[in-house]
């Protein structure tokens, strides 16, 4: 099943902080490499995709990166989660 919410470690990091694309790209950074939270690349690519869409340059090519990682169905997760988040904003 999709996690669609923030975890309380994430809605604490973005709530402290402004909501930008470099909020959401130490985000994806974290999940990335394991810094504070357990790997995961499925969190990560979600994300760097929010951060890129804030215009966010880097964010786009460690997208790209992580996305050749991920099977069908963890990209297919990793865009609903971002998709998710974006309607939960609105």
């Amino acid at each position: 099943m999709a996690r669609l919410a923030l975890n309380d470690f994430e809605a604490g990091y973005v709530g402290q902080r402004i909501a930008n694309g470099d909020v959401f790209f130490d985000l994806g950074m974290m999940y990335a490499t394991g810094r504070s939270v357990t790997v995961d690349l499925v969190a990560a690519h979600k994300w760097f995709n929010l951060a890129a869409a804030k215009g966010k340059e880097a964010a786009k090519r460690y997208r790209e990166e992580i996305a050749a990682e991920l099977s069908a169905s963890q990209l297919a997760q990793a865009l609903q989660l971002a998709r998710g988040f974006l309607a939960a904003q609105a």
